[in-house]
């Protein structure tokens, strides 16, 4: 087959065309990885061991025989875009599909799956087929989220018992993942710490998880009733019921994984000066620990760059916001705290200690 080689003007025209149709059939990608999640492919590839043929796979997932050629088409898909590797061995007539690192996270037994889940759900991905619209009406009308589904997300969940369990599923799932990490590689901020307020920290998983890696560390949720009445029992964490915008129990350190982000600039002025009267000086030890996004913060793989804006966009639909460094910087000085060390160890995410 000859070679056509377009010219210089051409090729800059099928090139500018390449980019935008990558950009527009990106949702194929998404949707090609909830429906191996819908269908259970990473549980069906490891439960033949970590590598599987086609029809080893249809073994282990509910599928319409009809449907035999379209979960080959499928299956290219998840492979070109990295989710499972594949190969052709010598002498046979079928590819050979195996787990790779990221689709060995939504094997069952990883427990990573339930937060993907929840992004990928219609009641996340509906809002943003509005976006444009919602651009072009006054910042005081309903966030996207209400704008398309008529409640804010806290409501929405409180009356439909399926996203909230899908919500509640996809939180822990990401606690239990991202905190075992941080405990390990990032302990030292946990060090000289006595006890701990988990705010807004749910059903625990994270406070839970510093629990076990610190034990001399007493650590507390304080979370609304309704979610407390729900806690666990029987672990070392304690549960308690307040508002975080009204006060914050005294302790050592106060830890907020991922609460600031659902909040804009005056609400969380407002909790980090609840947060600042219910520790010790800094000399005594007293600091507030944040687990959040910096954007720009870590490496600057462009992948890394890419997920930490498309973050920022899907909080702008609840009203949230993930933040730049200097965006940080403002509403810590304006609570009235006077430094912080920011850790970017944590995948996209940052530690960022706040000093009184």
């Amino acid at each position: 087959m000859a070679l056509i080689t377009p010219s210089p003007k051409n090729q800059a025209l099928l090139d500018a065309q390449l980019e935008l149709w990558h950009h527009t059939f990106g949702y194929i990608k998404s949707m090609a990885l909830k429906s191996a999640l819908d269908l259970r492919i990473p549980d069906a590839i490891h439960d033949h061991g970590g590598t599987a043929t086609l029809p080893q796979i249809v073994t282990k997932i509910t599928l319409h025989e009809s449907k035999f050629s379209c979960l080959r088409r499928l299956m290219r898909v998840l492979t070109v875009t990295g989710v499972f590797s594949v190969e052709l061995p010598d002498g046979s007539s079928e590819h050979v599909y195996g787990l790779t690192p990221a689709s060995r996270l939504l094997v069952t037994s990883e427990n990573f799956s339930p937060f993907l889940s929840l992004m990928l759900d219609s009641v996340f991905v509906s809002p943003f087929f509005g976006l444009g619209e919602w651009f072009q009406r006054k910042l005081s009308d309903p966030t996207l989220f209400k704008m398309t589904h008529g409640k804010n997300i806290w409501d929405f969940a409180g009356h439909n018992k399926k996203f909230a369990k899908l919500f509640d599923d996809g939180m822990v799932a990401d606690s239990g993942f991202i905190m075992d990490i941080m405990v390990k590689e990032c302990g030292d901020v946990f060090h000289g710490i006595s006890s701990l307020i988990d705010v807004a920290g749910g059903l625990g998983g994270a406070s839970q998880t510093i629990s076990n890696a610190f034990p001399h560390v007493e650590c507390i949720v304080l979370d609304l009733p309704h979610v407390v009445a729900s806690a666990p029992t029987g672990t070392n964490v304690k549960y308690i019921t307040g508002d975080m915008f009204e006060s914050i129990p005294s302790a050592n350190a106060v830890f907020l994984k991922w609460v600031l982000h659902d909040w804009g600039d005056v609400e969380c002025v407002k909790i980090l000066r609840n947060c600042r009267k219910a520790i010790p000086p800094r000399d005594a030890g007293g600091k507030v620990i944040i687990f959040d996004m910096v954007v720009g913060s870590g490496t600057s793989d462009l992948k890394h760059k890419e997920t930490q804006v498309f973050f920022d966009l899907l909080l702008m639909f609840i009203n949230g916001a993930e933040r730049d460094e200097q965006e940080w910087k403002k509403i810590i000085l304006e609570a009235g705290f006077s430094d912080y060390k920011i850790i970017p160890l944590v995948g996209v995410r940052s530690i960022i200690e706040v000093y009184p």
